[in-house]
């Protein structure tokens, strides 16, 4: 594991059903550091008690996990056999209306905050809205304050305008955790080349997903595809601004599909992309089911003809560059 000169390994997005087996198999894995979810539709008291949970778990399992703030602790987390653990919002509804929570909640130790999930939010709109009219007024503050403590924004959920529009209004690069390219397959969440080139050219970071909604052939996806997708992206982006976040949910039950889409926002079942079949969650491809799988990436990076620094900055050094550049605040 961790083959390729080294490299640290780090997946920009996860959601599982968190466990002592899941924490044992990041370490089996070589995961040195995961993105995790710690709301969804929460309002802000709930993210605290989300954060008091995984205290609670830092404090039962030292030797596997801990809470990573800084790119420095991807580093401490590979030299002393642990995974950094790093928060993330996948909606702002954890600051509520109030600004002043983006600077408690980056205190909290929480590292990303995407502006929008599927529906319009206080700052921008969801990739599902039929009309995307932008950053709000609201929006462009909350950017400012962003970048001014360190907080990434994350556009992975959210509509076109409203990305490119992220974009160019923050003085400091954005990630979009976990999306794959619409050239490969277009779904709604997937990004037009003109969002890929937007974010390369201002230096951010894409980190590719695994869920199979979002993957050419869905669960019947193969390696050599999603490899062959990855070598074609790097044409369009450069090798430095692609990662994984692979949107693992691994052992979580189907009822948590309906929180992540519907939240309290309907009374009614929202089943994503396409139709009901989409209820519950699908099955993975066979060759990524979790956080033992990486090696498998590695190797089809590879055979796809990557360099050996490419595959090493995919699977986590072009992310540890940007941790060390976006968590701190602002440079004067």
């Amino acid at each position: 594991m961790n083959d390729v000169i080294g490299a640290h390994r780090i997946d920009c997005l996860q959601y599982a059903n968190w466990s002592e087996k899941i924490f044992r198999e990041m370490r089996k894995g070589g995961v040195d550091a995961v993105h995790v979810t710690i709301a969804y539709h929460e309002n802000f008291r709930e993210v605290v008690h989300n954060i008091e949970v995984w205290n609670s778990w830092f404090e039962r399992f030292p030797e596997l996990i801990f809470h990573g703030r800084t790119g420095d602790d991807v580093r401490r987390a590979r030299e002393s056999g642990r995974t950094a653990i790093f928060f993330g919002f996948q909606n702002p509804s954890p600051i509520e209306d109030d600004i002043g929570l983006v600077e408690v909640v980056h205190t909290l130790g929480v590292r990303f905050m995407q502006l929008s999930y599927n529906n319009q939010s206080l700052l921008a709109t969801g990739c599902y809205e039929a009309e995307d009219p932008g950053i709000t007024r609201m929006g462009r503050e909350v950017i400012k304050e962003m970048n001014r403590v360190g907080l990434v924004i994350d556009m992975s959920h959210s509509a076109e305008r409203s990305t490119l529009e992220a974009i160019e209004l923050s003085e400091r690069p954005i990630a979009i955790t976990h999306a794959n390219p619409a050239f490969w397959h277009a779904a709604l969440r997937n990004k037009s080349d003109n969002v890929l080139r937007a974010l390369s050219q201002s230096g951010g970071m894409l980190g590719l997903s695994l869920y199979p909604h979002h993957l050419r052939d869905g669960a019947a996806c193969t390696l050599q595809s999603f490899c062959e997708m990855v070598a074609r992206l790097i044409e369009v982006m450069g090798s430095e601004h692609v990662g994984i976040g692979s949107d693992l949910c691994q052992d979580q039950p189907d009822s948590v599909v309906e929180w992540m889409r519907v939240g309290r926002w309907t009374k009614d079942i929202d089943y994503g992309e396409g139709s009901a079949d989409n209820a519950g969650f699908p099955p993975m491809p066979d060759w990524f089911h979790g956080n033992l799988d990486f090696d498998n990436i590695e190797t089809g990076l590879s055979a796809a003809g990557l360099s050996d620094t490419d595959v090493a900055g995919v699977m986590g050094e072009n992310w540890l560059r940007f941790y060390d550049a976006s968590f701190g605040p602002l440079a004067k």
